[in-house]
């Protein structure tokens, strides 16, 4: 079985899951009894959505709280996945002399070590998934608000998302001067009154092995 390191790419990426959609933004923009259609002229404003509310300093400090409340789990997962690159290296440094006994035994425990890997792996995944969509929902929530006000304030009549996982961005091209992303950004600091987080420090640089098997990305 191969090792699972999901969660702890998952931790380091810090990634970014918004519950809120393109479509509330334009129904928070909409008036409460809309006029009759009629055609006006298009003033485009194209906004990356889901990399917006990360990029907020609330979204920062959300992230960075949440990934400090699950590093013991992750550094749990490595300690457990240490545990079995040691033993598969024992059991192929036993000598030819060992019984199939032995190593039957050897290779029963190194399988059942994995699959308790595997289990709490995806068990910490999923509630890490759920706090941080949790928490960055709450934030899309507001920065949709602020959007739709900016948008009206600014005089836009379409907003076009080209941002998130969920979907393939469909915006091939725009002129950058249309980008709300940063000013939405800037603006919704100033508002939640959040400071900005402090610069990450370095990784220090560190030499590793490679591992017998690679691990799926």
């Amino acid at each position: 079985m191969k090792r699972t390191l999901v969660f702890a790419t998952a931790l380091a990426a810090g990634l970014v899951t918004s519950t809120y959609s393109v479509q509330a933004v334009a129904q928070a923009a909409a008036p409460a009894a809309a006029p009759a259609p009629q055609a006006v002229p298009a003033k485009i404003a194209i906004f990356a959505f889901e990399p917006a509310v990360g990029a907020t300093n609330e979204g920062q400090k959300a992230v960075a709280e949440i990934q400090k409340k699950y590093e013991p789990k992750r550094a749990a997962l490595e300690a457990q996945n240490n545990e079995i690159e040691s033993l598969k290296k024992q059991l192929q440094a036993l000598p030819a002399t060992a019984s199939d006994d032995e190593r039957a035994s050897r290779l029963k425990v190194i399988d059942t070590k994995e699959k308790a890997l595997q289990r709490d792996a995806e068990d910490a995944q999923t509630s890490y998934n759920s706090d941080i969509s949790e928490a960055l929902g709450k934030v899309a929530k507001k920065v949709g608000d602020l959007a739709a006000k900016y948008l009206q304030d600014h005089g836009f009549t379409l907003l076009l998302n080209v941002g998130g996982q969920q979907s393939a961005e469909t915006v091939l091209w725009f002129a950058p001067e249309t980008d709300i992303t940063q000013a939405v950004v800037n603006e919704y600091n100033k508002v939640s009154g959040v400071a900005a987080p402090p610069p990450s420090a370095p990784a220090p640089a560190r030499r590793t092995t490679p591992p017998a098997t690679t691990p799926k990305p």
